[in-house]
């Protein structure tokens, strides 16, 4: 049976499938990709009630903050079970739609940076700790896999549904 959004971190991660996660870490195909959209195709949704282009690419940028937050607790060795979020409350409450669409990659790219830095950090034992947020398990590497693997979803989506 082929895993779901529903499924969560482990979707995410199968999405990486057998690819190195540090070079997806490390692409810039998405990014140039999005570089090429203009503020007004940012502004895009392609139905009601969806999130525009800004929201996803906000979206994305506070969903690797998060992830990175985790991976660093779960690197260290601490086992306090993390929260999951709402994804929708984060959206709703950001000013995503009323920021450029150049800030928001450039805050894209700062987390990226920063993501890609605590990845060099980590070493093959730190990327085999486990750490527990909302109900999953899973080791820092599948973390850092089902991360990509979220960007790599919406990017997905995007493609699909927003620039046909």
């Amino acid at each position: 049976m082929a895993l779901t959004v529903a499924d969560g971190f482990p979707y995410y991660a199968s999405l990486v499938g057998e690819r190195d996660y540090r070079k997806l870490f490390n692409a810039t195909d998405n990014l140039n990709l999005l570089a090429s959209l203009s503020e007004e195709k940012s502004k895009y949704r392609y139905a009601d009630g969806k999130w525009s282009i800004k929201q996803i690419v906000g979206h994305i940028t506070d969903h690797e903050r998060i992830m990175s937050y985790r991976i660093l607790r779960f690197s260290r060795k601490d086992e306090t079970l993390l929260p999951g979020y709402d994804q929708d409350v984060l959206v709703n409450n950001s000013r995503f739609d009323e920021q450029s669409f150049q800030d928001l990659l450039e805050d894209f790219k700062n987390v990226r940076r920063a993501t890609q830095s605590l990845i060099k950090s980590l070493s093959v034992e730190q990327l085999q700790l486990t750490g527990k947020a909302w109900k999953y398990v899973m080791t820092v590497e599948e973390f850092l896999k089902a991360t990509i693997g979220h960007e790599v979803h919406h990017m997905n989506v995007l493609q699909e549904r927003y620039l046909k």
